[in-house]
Order: C-alpha cells, then sequence, then structure tokens
C-alpha cells in the first residue's frame, strides 16, 4: 500500500505540526533573520495564507523549543535557544459584533496572562492592565517580553460599514495597542498580523515605529509556496495527483500554476502558491477551488454590495498607483484597496517610468470564483 505522506491542511500550530509528523515547508530561515533583531514589525497577506503558522512558529522560537526546530534551517543558526515570557493575542475567533464581545476578549486574555505574572487591582481599563503586565512579565522572568498579534483588524473589519461601532472598536484598540509603544523598553520582539495594511488606521497612530515587511522582498516568501519549495518538498504527492488525474508530471505542474500559483507581493518577486488551496488540491488529487470555497469575507461582500464600482473593471486589470491599493481605507466608490488586500488581486506589473502597478487576479481559482459569485452581484 502507497505510503501517504500528513499534509497540514488547516493545521496552525507549529508545535502540533512537528509532534505529529506533518510535512513542513521550512522558513526558518527568514524567521531567524526576523527575530534576530528586535524591531516592531507588521505583515499583512491573505486569509489562509499562514499568517497564524507563522506567529505560532515564532511562539515556538522564543520559547526555547529547540526539539521542535530539529532538522530545520534555523537550527543550523540559532546557538542559545532562550526562553522568553510570551503574550499571544489572536483576534480571529469572534464575530465582533458588539463592543462588549471585543472587551470581553481582550479581557479573558488579560486574565490568563494575569494569572502568570501577578494583578494590580489599581489597573482597572484594559489597556493598564496590558501595561502592567508586560512590565511585570519581564521584572518576574528578568526577561524581555514577546508580544504576537494575530488578525489584529478582524474587528475593525467586521463593522467595516457601522461607522459608529468601527470608531468605538478604534478608539478601544488605540489605546490597547499604544501600550506597546509606550513599554517598548520590556519589549524583546513585537509582531503583528492582519489583512488590511495600518498606514493610514487611526489605531495605529500611537504605534509608528511598526516596520511594515508586507511589501519587502527579502520576506516575499515568508508565507506561501513558491515554485521551488512545491517541487523540493511536494514530488510524491504531485506524482500521485498526476496519475490520477491522468497527466504527466509536467502537466499536473502547469496545472498547479494557473490555478493556484500568481501572488507577488512586490512587483519583482517570485510568484507565490496559495498554501492552503495547494496543500488541498495534493492532499484530494484533484483540482478544486478550495480557497474561494472557504467563503468570501463578510467585510468584502458588505462592502461591494454598497459599491457602485464596475467590478468587470477587474477582468482584464486595472493600473493604479501604490496608494490606491496597499492603504487601509473603507469606501464605496473604491473598493479596490479592500479587494487587493483580500487577495483578490496582486501585483501583476510596474511601470518605473508613470509608477503605476497592473493588478490582475492572482490565477484561475480566484478569477472564476469572483467572476462566478462577486460580479453578478451588480448585475
Amino acid at each position: 500500500m502507497e505510503q501517504i505522506r500528513k499534509l497540514p491542511v488547516g493545521i496552525q500550530s507549529f508545535e502540533v505540526l512537528r509532534i505529529d509528523g506533518y510535512l513542513y515547508v521550512d522558513k526558518t530561515a527568514m524567521i531567524y533573520q526576523l527575530v534576530s533583531t528586535s524591531n516592531p514589525y507588521f505583515l499583512s497577506r491573505p486569509r489562509r495564507f499562514g499568517k497564524s503558522l507563522l506567529l505560532s512558529t515564532i511562539e515556538a522560537y522564543f520559547d526555547g523549543r529547540k526539539d521542535l526546530f530539529e532538522g530545520l534551517a534555523i537550527a543550523d543558526l540559532e546557538k542559545k535557544w532562550e526562553k522568553y515570557p510570551i503574550l499571544y493575542l489572536d483576534l480571529n475567533a469572534e464575530k465582533y459584533d458588539s463592543v462588549e464581545c471585543l472587551e470581553l476578549m481582550l479581557s479573558i486574555n488579560l486574565d490568563k496572562w494575569e494569572k502568570l505574572y501577578g494583578k494590580n487591582e489599581s489597573e482597572r481599563s484594559l489597556s493598564s492592565r496590558f501595561s502592567g503586565i508586560i512590565e511585570r512579565a519581564y521584572e518576574k522572568t528578568g526577561k524581555r517580553v514577546v508580544v504576537l498579534i494575530d488578525e489584529y483588524d478582524k474587528p475593525m473589519l467586521n463593522a467595516i460599514l457601522d461607522e459608529e461601532l468601527s470608531n468605538k472598536y478604534r478608539t478601544i484598540l488605540k489605546a490597547f495597542y499604544g501600550v506597546l509603544k509606550s513599554s517598548g523598553k520590556y519589549l524583546r520582539f513585537l509582531f503583528l498580523t492582519g489583512v488590511t495594511k495600518f498606514a493610514k488606521v487611526s489605531v495605529f497612530s500611537d504605534l509608528n515605529q511598526l516596520v511594515d515587511i508586507s511589501v519587502e522582498d527579502d520576506y516575499a516568501e515568508l508565507c506561501g509556496i513558491t515554485q521551488k519549495e512545491l517541487l523540493q518538498f511536494f514530488t510524491p504527492e504531485l506524482n500521485r495527483l498526476a496519475e490520477k488525474q491522468k497527466m504527466s508530471f509536467d502537466e499536473a505542474v502547469a496545472k498547479m500554476t494557473k490555478q493556484y500559483d500568481g501572488y507577488h507581493f512586490t512587483y519583482n518577486a517570485e510568484g507565490m502558491f496559495n498554501p492552503f488551496s495547494v496543500l488541498k488540491a495534493l492532499n484530494f488529487s484533484n483540482f478544486g477551488d478550495y480557497w474561494f470555497q472557504t467563503g468570501t469575507p463578510t467585510y468584502l461582500v458588505d462592502l461591494l454590495k454598497e459599491s457602485n464600482y464596475d467590478l468587470r473593471k477587474l477582468i482584464d486589470g486595472i493600473e493604479v498607483k501604490s496608494s490606491d491599493f496597499t492603504e487601509y481605507r473603507v469606501d464605496v466608490k473604491n473598493p479596490v484597496p479592500m479587494i487587493y488586500q483580500s487577495g483578490y488581486l496582486t501585483i501583476k506589473g510596474y511601470d518605473k517610468n508613470y509608477k503605476l502597478y497592473t493588478l490582475r487576479f492572482p490565477n484561475e481559482e480566484v478569477k472564476y470564483g469572483f467572476i462566478d459569485f462577486l460580479v453578478p452581484m451588480q448585475w
């Protein structure tokens, strides 16, 4: 009987992935490059692109879990393997349909951290409790604190067209995240992920020292799978896919490329495969619309329903300035930034003379899914 390897479909825990023997595309050389500094970082990527697994991997590194990294690139790079206090905040799990929901989510995490590092009864607000926890974690362990925040923008996205609720969320999160600047001397490492960029979001006005690596060439391959990695790590699965679909190996790779490749996060970066769709296709040995089938985000559907923007313009691609698609903005007249940041458009070209980017659908899965599902909303 053929031995089928374990593919990490939907696995977001690095510890589970390694202990249970799932296949791992080694990104740890780039991770080592990140963690070797104390810079505060921000990364924007579409949903299901591996952001949560990335943060989980960073968490394991700062937890000193050398055992989980055996055989990976970082094992030859790191010599100390120190353990740091880690505050991990995952905002992805809730619907955030009220202020109370957001406050409860933050309070639950603060309660958990206070059990580890102590509580000061005089700290009553969410931000003062957060600040106190960071300082006590440093004092108790003698090590600066690592803060990891996954999907920082989820509450605001869920209230994208509710201006009153969105403003309340911004007020809460601005004060909460602002603690990270005033507590800078206690921090060893700070990493935030999300879908939307932070440059124009007032919630980050007090956290302007973040280094945005979303469009940096050095980290363009941090999430996702390159064609080189596809061939290096998944050849047995590609052979099985080709056999089942009655294709040659080269034909199967070409079909995978048309279906799932094509994301460019800088204009001169190599194309990236959507990791979720790749793992699903190889796991089932079938070419399906796996990423699109997970559902278009509610915030994007709501925005496009209110928009008069002619989505048919996107079918052949559009030319825009960088500021027209990288900056966070909720504008029903121009939904392109949100469409791009949600992963439905990507960079396909750049005119250096006019400083114009060409945006198109990354691949056939996204193109035909978008045409079939989203464009008809306007017809």
